[in-house]
Protein backbone atom coordinates (compact mmCIF):
# COMPACT_ATOMS: atom_id res chain seq x y z
CA UNK A 1 0.00 0.00 0.00
CA UNK A 2 1.44 3.41 -0.98
CA UNK A 3 2.09 6.08 1.65
CA UNK A 4 -0.53 8.28 -0.07
CA UNK A 5 -3.18 5.55 0.10
CA UNK A 6 -2.31 4.79 3.71
CA UNK A 7 -2.49 8.45 4.66
CA UNK A 8 -5.85 8.90 2.86
CA UNK A 9 -7.26 5.89 4.62
CA UNK A 10 -6.14 7.19 8.02
CA UNK A 11 -7.70 10.57 7.26
CA UNK A 12 -10.94 8.92 6.23
CA UNK A 13 -11.03 6.85 9.41
CA UNK A 14 -10.22 9.90 11.51
CA UNK A 15 -13.03 11.90 9.84
CA UNK A 16 -15.48 9.07 10.46
CA UNK A 17 -14.48 8.88 14.11
CA UNK A 18 -14.99 12.62 14.54
CA UNK A 19 -18.44 12.40 12.95
CA UNK A 20 -19.46 9.57 15.26
CA UNK A 21 -18.16 11.41 18.32
CA UNK A 22 -20.12 14.51 17.37
CA UNK A 23 -23.32 12.50 17.00
CA UNK A 24 -23.09 10.57 20.24
CA UNK A 25 -23.69 11.98 23.70
CA UNK A 26 -21.93 10.72 26.81
CA UNK A 27 -24.07 7.61 26.94
CA UNK A 28 -23.52 6.96 23.26
CA UNK A 29 -19.76 7.26 23.65
CA UNK A 30 -19.75 4.67 26.43
CA UNK A 31 -21.79 2.31 24.30
CA UNK A 32 -19.52 2.84 21.34
CA UNK A 33 -16.53 1.74 23.41
CA UNK A 34 -18.31 -1.49 24.27
CA UNK A 35 -19.23 -2.04 20.62
CA UNK A 36 -22.90 -2.27 21.55
CA UNK A 37 -24.26 0.86 19.89
CA UNK A 38 -26.89 0.35 17.18
CA UNK A 39 -29.31 3.27 17.26
CA UNK A 40 -29.57 6.86 18.49
CA UNK A 41 -32.64 8.69 19.78
CA UNK A 42 -32.11 12.43 19.26
CA UNK A 43 -34.42 14.43 21.52
CA UNK A 44 -35.18 18.11 21.02
CA UNK A 45 -36.68 19.85 24.03
CA UNK A 46 -37.43 23.17 25.69
CA UNK A 47 -36.86 23.88 29.37
CA UNK A 48 -39.61 22.13 31.29
CA UNK A 49 -40.73 18.59 32.00
CA UNK A 50 -38.27 17.12 29.49
CA UNK A 51 -35.47 18.79 31.49
CA UNK A 52 -36.55 16.77 34.53
CA UNK A 53 -36.66 13.57 32.47
CA UNK A 54 -33.15 14.30 31.17
CA UNK A 55 -31.83 14.94 34.66
CA UNK A 56 -33.15 11.68 36.04
CA UNK A 57 -31.61 9.50 33.37
CA UNK A 58 -34.43 6.96 33.50
CA UNK A 59 -34.85 6.91 29.74
CA UNK A 60 -31.16 6.10 29.29
CA UNK A 61 -31.47 3.24 31.78
CA UNK A 62 -34.23 1.65 29.73
CA UNK A 63 -32.72 2.22 26.30
CA UNK A 64 -29.06 1.40 26.97
CA UNK A 65 -29.70 -2.38 27.22
CA UNK A 66 -31.32 -2.17 23.77
CA UNK A 67 -28.16 -0.62 22.31
CA UNK A 68 -29.78 2.80 21.97
CA UNK A 69 -28.01 6.02 22.94
CA UNK A 70 -29.65 9.41 23.47
CA UNK A 71 -28.63 12.93 22.54
CA UNK A 72 -30.43 15.93 24.04
CA UNK A 73 -30.60 19.31 22.29
CA UNK A 74 -32.25 22.28 24.00
CA UNK A 75 -34.28 24.74 21.91
CA UNK A 76 -35.80 28.10 22.77
CA UNK A 77 -39.12 27.52 20.97
CA UNK A 78 -41.28 24.88 19.33
CA UNK A 79 -40.96 26.14 15.74
CA UNK A 80 -37.17 25.83 15.94
CA UNK A 81 -37.53 22.28 17.24
CA UNK A 82 -39.68 21.36 14.28
CA UNK A 83 -37.28 22.99 11.84
CA UNK A 84 -34.66 20.65 13.29
CA UNK A 85 -37.00 17.71 12.68
CA UNK A 86 -37.56 18.86 9.11
CA UNK A 87 -33.81 18.86 8.34
CA UNK A 88 -33.30 15.52 10.07
CA UNK A 89 -31.46 16.75 13.19
CA UNK A 90 -33.82 15.37 15.86
CA UNK A 91 -36.23 12.47 16.17
CA UNK A 92 -38.53 13.28 19.09
CA UNK A 93 -39.81 16.25 21.05
CA UNK A 94 -42.83 18.08 22.45
CA UNK A 95 -44.61 21.25 21.38
CA UNK A 96 -47.98 22.96 21.63
CA UNK A 97 -50.83 22.75 19.12
CA UNK A 98 -49.76 25.40 16.60
CA UNK A 99 -46.10 24.71 15.68
CA UNK A 100 -46.84 21.30 14.09
CA UNK A 101 -49.34 22.98 11.76
CA UNK A 102 -46.67 25.31 10.39
CA UNK A 103 -44.14 22.49 10.20
CA UNK A 104 -46.51 20.35 8.17
CA UNK A 105 -47.24 23.31 5.88
CA UNK A 106 -43.48 23.59 5.34
CA UNK A 107 -43.29 19.93 4.35
CA UNK A 108 -41.89 18.44 7.54
CA UNK A 109 -42.36 14.64 7.67
CA UNK A 110 -43.75 14.77 11.19
CA UNK A 111 -46.22 12.41 12.75
CA UNK A 112 -47.89 12.73 16.12
CA UNK A 113 -46.68 10.15 18.63
CA UNK A 114 -48.88 11.05 21.62
CA UNK A 115 -50.62 13.98 23.25
CA UNK A 116 -51.69 15.34 26.61
CA UNK A 117 -55.21 15.66 27.87
CA UNK A 118 -56.80 19.10 27.24
CA UNK A 119 -55.33 21.97 29.26
CA UNK A 120 -57.68 24.89 28.58
CA UNK A 121 -56.96 26.71 31.83
CA UNK A 122 -53.30 27.17 30.93
CA UNK A 123 -53.90 29.80 28.23
CA UNK A 124 -56.01 32.92 28.56
CA UNK A 125 -56.59 36.55 27.67
CA UNK A 126 -55.34 38.88 30.40
CA UNK A 127 -56.16 42.49 31.16
CA UNK A 128 -54.19 44.77 33.50
CA UNK A 129 -55.10 45.28 37.11
CA UNK A 130 -57.72 48.01 37.23
CA UNK A 131 -58.78 47.59 33.60
CA UNK A 132 -62.34 48.63 32.81
CA UNK A 133 -62.72 45.67 30.42
CA UNK A 134 -65.06 43.16 32.01
CA UNK A 135 -66.03 40.78 29.20
CA UNK A 136 -64.70 39.58 25.87
CA UNK A 137 -67.16 41.78 23.94
CA UNK A 138 -65.43 44.80 25.52
CA UNK A 139 -62.33 43.99 23.44
CA UNK A 140 -63.91 45.56 20.34
CA UNK A 141 -61.54 48.18 18.97
CA UNK A 142 -58.87 47.35 21.56
CA UNK A 143 -55.21 46.43 21.09
CA UNK A 144 -54.46 42.79 21.87
CA UNK A 145 -50.93 41.40 22.04
CA UNK A 146 -50.19 37.81 21.09
CA UNK A 147 -47.54 35.64 19.50
CA UNK A 148 -48.31 35.28 15.79
CA UNK A 149 -49.34 31.80 14.73
CA UNK A 150 -49.29 30.43 18.26
CA UNK A 151 -51.93 28.47 20.16
CA UNK A 152 -53.43 31.69 21.50
CA UNK A 153 -53.81 33.08 17.98
CA UNK A 154 -56.35 30.34 17.39
CA UNK A 155 -57.91 31.00 20.80
CA UNK A 156 -58.48 34.65 19.90
CA UNK A 157 -60.40 33.67 16.77
CA UNK A 158 -62.65 31.32 18.75
CA UNK A 159 -63.16 33.83 21.57
CA UNK A 160 -64.25 36.54 19.18
CA UNK A 161 -66.61 34.18 17.33
CA UNK A 162 -68.25 33.12 20.58
CA UNK A 163 -68.87 36.71 21.66
CA UNK A 164 -70.17 38.03 18.35
CA UNK A 165 -67.04 39.80 17.19
CA UNK A 166 -65.00 39.48 14.01
CA UNK A 167 -61.23 39.24 13.79
CA UNK A 168 -61.20 42.68 12.15
CA UNK A 169 -63.03 44.15 15.17
CA UNK A 170 -59.83 44.13 17.27
CA UNK A 171 -56.32 45.47 16.75
CA UNK A 172 -53.95 42.53 16.93
CA UNK A 173 -50.35 43.37 17.87
CA UNK A 174 -47.93 40.55 17.12
CA UNK A 175 -45.28 40.28 19.83
CA UNK A 176 -43.29 37.39 21.34
CA UNK A 177 -43.99 36.72 25.04
CA UNK A 178 -41.21 38.89 26.53
CA UNK A 179 -42.04 41.90 24.35
CA UNK A 180 -45.77 41.38 24.86
CA UNK A 181 -45.32 41.43 28.62
CA UNK A 182 -43.35 44.67 28.40
CA UNK A 183 -46.08 46.26 26.26
CA UNK A 184 -48.71 44.97 28.66
CA UNK A 185 -46.89 46.50 31.64
CA UNK A 186 -46.48 49.86 29.87
CA UNK A 187 -50.15 49.97 28.94
CA UNK A 188 -49.31 49.97 25.22
CA UNK A 189 -51.86 47.19 24.69
CA UNK A 190 -55.23 46.63 26.32
CA UNK A 191 -55.05 42.86 26.62
CA UNK A 192 -52.61 39.99 26.22
CA UNK A 193 -53.27 36.43 25.11
CA UNK A 194 -50.66 34.13 26.62
CA UNK A 195 -49.97 30.62 27.92
CA UNK A 196 -48.22 29.15 30.96
CA UNK A 197 -45.88 29.70 32.64
CA UNK A 198 -46.01 33.29 31.32
CA UNK A 199 -49.70 33.34 32.24
CA UNK A 200 -49.10 32.42 35.88
CA UNK A 201 -46.17 34.83 36.09
CA UNK A 202 -48.31 37.78 34.94
CA UNK A 203 -51.07 36.87 37.38
CA UNK A 204 -48.64 36.59 40.29
CA UNK A 205 -46.26 39.47 39.61
CA UNK A 206 -48.45 41.97 37.75
CA UNK A 207 -51.79 41.11 39.35
CA UNK A 208 -53.17 40.70 35.84
CA UNK A 209 -56.78 39.55 35.60
CA UNK A 210 -58.06 36.69 33.47
CA UNK A 211 -60.80 37.93 31.16
CA UNK A 212 -61.38 34.46 29.68
CA UNK A 213 -59.48 31.24 29.28
CA UNK A 214 -59.75 28.53 26.62
CA UNK A 215 -62.38 26.42 28.37
CA UNK A 216 -64.87 25.20 25.79
CA UNK A 217 -62.99 26.85 22.92
CA UNK A 218 -59.52 25.32 22.54
CA UNK A 219 -58.00 22.26 24.15
CA UNK A 220 -54.44 23.56 24.39
CA UNK A 221 -52.87 20.11 24.24
CA UNK A 222 -49.18 19.32 24.35
CA UNK A 223 -48.12 17.16 21.42
CA UNK A 224 -45.25 14.68 21.23
CA UNK A 225 -43.90 14.36 17.71
CA UNK A 226 -41.49 12.28 15.69
CA UNK A 227 -40.69 11.72 12.01
CA UNK A 228 -42.46 9.11 9.93
CA UNK A 229 -39.17 7.40 9.14
CA UNK A 230 -38.10 7.16 12.79
CA UNK A 231 -41.52 5.93 13.90
CA UNK A 232 -41.52 3.26 11.20
CA UNK A 233 -38.08 1.91 12.12
CA UNK A 234 -38.01 2.46 15.89
CA UNK A 235 -41.48 1.75 17.27
CA UNK A 236 -39.98 0.06 20.35
CA UNK A 237 -37.78 3.07 21.18
CA UNK A 238 -40.64 5.49 20.67
CA UNK A 239 -42.93 3.45 22.91
CA UNK A 240 -40.39 3.55 25.75
CA UNK A 241 -39.80 7.28 25.31
CA UNK A 242 -43.52 7.99 25.58
CA UNK A 243 -43.81 5.74 28.63
CA UNK A 244 -41.04 7.65 30.38
CA UNK A 245 -42.57 11.03 29.55
CA UNK A 246 -45.86 9.72 30.90
CA UNK A 247 -44.11 8.57 34.08
CA UNK A 248 -42.85 12.12 34.72
CA UNK A 249 -46.38 13.42 34.11
CA UNK A 250 -47.84 10.92 36.57
CA UNK A 251 -45.21 11.73 39.18
CA UNK A 252 -45.91 15.46 38.88
CA UNK A 253 -49.66 14.91 39.25
CA UNK A 254 -49.08 13.11 42.56
CA UNK A 255 -46.25 15.29 43.88
CA UNK A 256 -47.21 18.83 42.87
CA UNK A 257 -45.21 20.62 45.57
CA UNK A 258 -42.04 18.73 44.74
CA UNK A 259 -42.68 19.10 41.02
CA UNK A 260 -43.13 22.86 41.39
CA UNK A 261 -39.89 23.15 43.33
CA UNK A 262 -37.94 21.17 40.74
CA UNK A 263 -39.54 22.91 37.78
CA UNK A 264 -38.98 26.38 39.26
CA UNK A 265 -35.23 25.71 39.24
CA UNK A 266 -35.38 24.55 35.62
CA UNK A 267 -37.41 27.57 34.47
CA UNK A 268 -35.70 30.12 36.71
CA UNK A 269 -39.04 31.31 38.08
CA UNK A 270 -40.23 31.93 41.62
CA UNK A 271 -41.74 28.84 43.17
CA UNK A 272 -45.10 30.56 43.80
CA UNK A 273 -45.45 31.20 40.05
CA UNK A 274 -44.70 27.60 39.15
CA UNK A 275 -47.02 26.35 41.88
CA UNK A 276 -49.91 28.26 40.28
CA UNK A 277 -49.01 26.76 36.90
CA UNK A 278 -48.64 23.21 38.24
CA UNK A 279 -51.88 23.39 40.22
CA UNK A 280 -53.84 24.62 37.18
CA UNK A 281 -52.38 21.93 34.93
CA UNK A 282 -54.36 18.85 33.96
CA UNK A 283 -52.28 15.70 33.86
CA UNK A 284 -52.41 12.64 31.65
CA UNK A 285 -51.32 11.47 28.22
CA UNK A 286 -53.54 9.84 25.61
CA UNK A 287 -53.10 8.30 22.14
CA UNK A 288 -53.74 10.51 19.13
CA UNK A 289 -57.13 9.53 17.69
CA UNK A 290 -59.02 10.65 14.58
CA UNK A 291 -61.04 12.96 16.83
CA UNK A 292 -57.87 14.62 18.14
CA UNK A 293 -56.55 14.98 14.61
CA UNK A 294 -59.84 16.71 13.79
CA UNK A 295 -59.02 19.28 16.50
CA UNK A 296 -55.72 19.99 14.78
CA UNK A 297 -57.49 20.12 11.42
CA UNK A 298 -59.73 22.92 12.73
CA UNK A 299 -56.67 24.91 13.78
CA UNK A 300 -55.01 24.32 10.40
CA UNK A 301 -58.15 25.43 8.56
CA UNK A 302 -58.34 28.58 10.67
CA UNK A 303 -54.71 29.44 10.01
CA UNK A 304 -55.24 28.93 6.28
CA UNK A 305 -58.24 31.29 6.35
CA UNK A 306 -56.08 33.87 8.16
CA UNK A 307 -53.41 33.35 5.46
CA UNK A 308 -50.89 32.26 8.08
CA UNK A 309 -50.11 29.11 6.09
CA UNK A 310 -49.93 28.96 2.28
CA UNK A 311 -52.06 25.89 1.63
CA UNK A 312 -54.84 23.76 3.06
CA UNK A 313 -53.57 20.77 5.02
CA UNK A 314 -54.81 17.26 5.55
CA UNK A 315 -53.91 16.37 9.12
CA UNK A 316 -54.36 12.68 8.40
CA UNK A 317 -50.92 12.90 6.79
CA UNK A 318 -49.50 13.46 10.30
CA UNK A 319 -51.42 10.58 11.89
CA UNK A 320 -49.50 8.10 14.05
CA UNK A 321 -48.26 5.20 11.97
CA UNK A 322 -50.33 2.72 13.99
CA UNK A 323 -53.59 4.69 13.78
CA UNK A 324 -56.37 2.48 12.43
Amino acid sequence: MSDFTSLSRRRLLASSAIAVAATLGATGSALAQSGNIHRVLRIGYQKGWFSILKGRGTLEKRLTPLGVSITWTEFTAGPVQLEALNVGSIDFGDVGEAPPIFAQAAGAPLVYASTSVPRPHNEAVLVPKGSTLQKVADLKGKKIALNKGSNVHYLLVKLLEKHGLKYADVQVVFLPPADARAAFERGSVDAWLIWDPFLSSAIKTLEARVLADAQGLANNRQYYFTSRDFASKNADVLKIAIEEVSAIDTWASKNKAEAAQELSKVLGLERSIVELYVNNLRYGMVPVTPEILAEQQAIADTFFELKLIPKKLNLRHAAPIDLR
